[in-house]
């Protein structure tokens, strides 16, 4: 699954919740948001989202912020996913142990 993951504000690319999830197989699209224009992270998000497709957008605290804006979302006509640092920093079972 390709995923377009928007960072917090004072995070980086890179991090642990974009590292779990392209370690959980997904294709991961995790650009550089900058922490001081929010309007120039929305931006970017669109500019991923329209370069890259995603199948989904998750956000994490600032991030999901930026993809929920309403002019990003409304034109993109997808839902985004506000993941927080408590559900990603759980370790979380594999496919087949969940089964």
């Amino acid at each position: 699954m390709r995923v377009l993951f928007l960072h917090g504000w004072t995070s980086v690319p890179g991090g642990v919740k974009p590292t779990y999830l392209k370690n959980a197989c997904h294709e991961v699209i995790n650009p550089s948001l900058p922490d001081d224009d929010f309007d120039e992270s929305v931006r970017i998000a669109e500019a991923e989202y329209n370069g890259h497709r995603p199948d989904v957008i998750v956000g994490s605290s600032r991030g999901g912020a930026v993809a929920t804006r309403d002019s990003f979302i409304r034109p993109v006509l997808t839902g985004g996913l506000n993941a927080d640092i408590m559900s990603l920093s759980r370790p979380m079972p594999n496919r087949t142990e969940a089964n």
